[in-house]
């Protein structure tokens, strides 16, 4: 694909988000989503690959069907009430179909089963893509519609959580590990839509930034399995060191600033109370803690290193500039203690 090809499609991603951003009518909000879609397909099968073709084909299904069912919940939401505005859809009928909608976009459970196959089957740099800006669009609608289900919203949540946790357990591709990490950080994101939307807003940002994170560290190291963790070492012996933080913070281990937005969402989920509910999706987050760890400690300290024959690779001069990965795996690891900042904004 020409650069040219190329940039005209990452144009029309941004023009499609920043379309529903912008709109306040379903019909155009749904058209960004559409153009969102339509831009992202032909980046999928740039490199023709039986696999990369089969996944953009799921994924067009499963866009398809969410699309219809969203305009369907936005006409009849039109029917019922003579509304087209999106904070306006107060039905609870149009308003839960358009949550499932939305969450079939994104890949929450129990609507999840097409995100893992996709991710595995795309390259990294387009499953970030499909992972981190794919779900701006939807996930500001899901914050714009008023909270007439917050069950819905807790129960789609939940079921993340557990999902995302259980999926990745047997997992030996990184992607599709990813993607059900994915899946696990998409369900405390609709916990906090239900009971304190401006939380949801900082959960999405530390998820944006530490998913961002890991992607670019897995490109780095051109890692798409956990035996290829083995022989960081000698890439990139630095960054090896790093690494555990990125994981660690995924999974939410103090002082780290995974931690916070998980510590906050608890918080909010007692003093509701719904002590039941943080109990279980504190449980559940340690199902994505487990292979957070198995990724840092089965793959880099117990396998035995292969070392590479001629030059290690960390003598020579690297391809590309590290700073932004650097600046990126400080925040993922060091933005705790703004957490009383955070505090502040989020009572304000």
């Amino acid at each position: 694909m020409s650069p040219i090809t190329m940039s005209l499609f990452h144009i029309s991603l941004g023009l499609g988000t920043m379309m529903t951003f912008a709109s306040n009518h379903w019909f155009l909000a749904w058209m960004g989503i559409e153009i969102n879609t339509l831009a992202l397909i032909p980046l999928m099968v740039q490199n023709p690959h039986p696999r990369a073709v089969e996944a953009s084909t799921k994924y067009f299904f499963a866009q398809a069907t969410a699309s219809a069912m969203l305009l369907f919940a936005t006409l009849l939401n039109s029917i019922l009430t003579g509304e087209w505005n999106i904070p306006l859809i107060s039905h609870p009928t149009p308003s839960a179909l358009c949550t499932l909608a939305l969450a079939m976009k994104i890949g929450l459970a129990p609507l999840h089963t097409w995100l893992p196959e996709v991710i595995q089957a795309l390259d990294l740099r387009t499953s970030l893509i499909l992972s981190t800006w794919q779900k701006l669009g939807p996930l500001y609608l899901m914050y714009q519609i008023p909270s007439v289900n917050p069950n819905l919203f807790l129960l789609l949540g939940l079921l993340s959580i557990i999902v995302g946790g259980l999926g990745g357990f047997n997992q030996v591709q990184l992607r599709k590990i990813v993607a059900y990490s994915s899946i696990a950080h998409l369900g405390w994101i609709a916990m906090a839509l239900a009971i304190m939307p401006p939380l949801a807003l900082l959960a999405l940002y530390v998820y944006l930034l530490s998913s961002t994170t890991l992607f670019i560290s897995l490109m780095a190291l051109r890692a798409k399995h956990i035996s290829t963790l083995a022989i960081s070492w000698a890439k990139a012996p630095t960054f090896t060191a790093t690494f555990p933080f990125i994981l660690l913070s995924l999974g939410g281990l103090p002082p780290l600033t995974g931690f916070m937005p998980k510590w906050l969402i608890l918080s909010a989920l007692v003093k509701e109370p719904l002590t039941l509910v943080a109990v279980l999706a504190a449980l559940s987050s340690l199902l994505s803690l487990y292979y957070y760890l198995r990724l840092f400690y089965a793959s880099t300290l117990t396998m035995p290193p292969n070392n590479p024959p001629g030059t290690l690779p960390w003598r020579l001069k690297p391809r590309r500039n590290t700073l932004f990965l650097a600046l990126t795996i400080t925040a993922t690891a060091a933005l705790l203690p703004l957490t009383p900042a955070v505090l502040t904004y989020l009572t304000w």
